[in-house]
């Protein structure tokens, strides 16, 4: 792809061209498929403007055509499935955590969420003959959760070397709501530079939540929040990767029957997710998962176990 080709599009000069990279925009389909408002955003520039570079964007790169089911599934043969470990929720999954979309883990203090993303880093970098994607992971901390002594012990249970893979790991630690959303734009240029192939995101809501307190600082919240997940799905589909999230629930005292725990983020974050999955403890190691909502699969459970060696059956 010619290195000059966005500045080729009406309206867009060096200094534009530069900040649509700098945000990740280095593509003429990427311009595409944004909205006016993001583009103006990004680059400081009038909504109109936006537009019109988009429209130019859409005539070069031809987004706006209709295309039949057999043209979609050929396209699917190219989404791949990542393992877990854990035949019985690779299985819920329909064969792993999917490629080009988000995954939402939720559930409660010590439900599995963080083992789980610990183990996707290792078999992220697996061959794809062992359920790997052999690629690197990129992972946003917002609650200090990650540890790499925990990480040796899933590397050395598939007989990995635990240095190399921790050096395939790119952490970056998120201090509020607003870095976090910027280390999404910093995980778009560093997967340029290298085959990453799952981003984390653990936890998803805590920084809104704590940041956004009050009924009158919701819709400021969902708003940002629905950003956040959109600029993490455009990375899955720029870099056929997985994108997994994990997320609090908080509880709904009114329920009288059932489960009363809900996830945070509502609406937004249950329509973007590919697939939410409601991780909840059982005896001893045991944990159960259940596929919540999914575009293609049934809903069901699996039973899986976190021990030392990582996510197992």
């Amino acid at each position: 792809m010619a290195k000059n080709e966005i500045e080729n599009l009406p309206g867009v000069g060096p200094a534009i061209a530069e900040k649509l990279r700098n945000a990740g925009f280095d593509t003429i389909l990427s311009i595409a498929v944004a909205s006016p408002m993001e583009l103006a955003d990004v680059a400081d520039i009038g909504e109109s403007t936006a537009a019109k570079i988009i429209q130019a964007a859409r005539n070069v790169a031809d987004v706006g055509k209709f295309e039949t089911g057999n043209v979609l599934l050929e396209k699917r043969i190219k989404i791949g499935k990542l393992t877990s470990g854990s035949k019985s929720l690779d299985e819920l999954l329909g064969g792993g955590f999917e490629t080009q979309g988000i995954t939402e883990l939720f559930g409660e203090y010590g439900s599995g969420k963080t083992q789980i993303a610990h183990q996707l880093c290792v078999t992220v970098q697996l061959p794809k003959d062992k359920g790997g994607l052999e690629g690197h992971a990129i992972y946003i901390d917002t609650e200090n959760t990650f540890r790499p002594e925990r990480i040796v012990e899933m590397a050395e249970a598939f007989d990995i070397d635990p240095d190399e893979t921790l050096k395939n790991i790119h952490v970056a630690r998120a201090y509020n709501s607003s870095h976090q959303m910027l280390l999404v734009e910093k995980a778009m240029e560093l997967s340029k530079e290298i085959p990453a192939r799952l981003l984390v995101v653990d936890s998803l809501t805590a920084h809104f939540r704590a940041e956004y307190l009050g009924r009158g600082a919701l819709a400021n919240r969902q708003q940002k929040i629905n950003r956040h997940m959109h600029d993490l799905l455009r990375w899955a589909n720029l870099y056929n990767g997985v994108v997994c999230v994990t997320n609090q629930v908080s509880a709904k005292p009114d329920v009288l029957f059932g489960d009363p725990t809900r996830p945070i983020g509502g609406h937004i974050v249950g329509h973007t997710a590919t697939f939410r999955i409601y991780l909840r403890k059982s005896k001893g190691d045991k944990r159960i998962a259940r596929l919540i909502d999914s575009p293609h699969l049934p809903e069901g459970e699996a039973v899986f176990s976190v021990k030392r060696e990582g996510i197992r059956d």
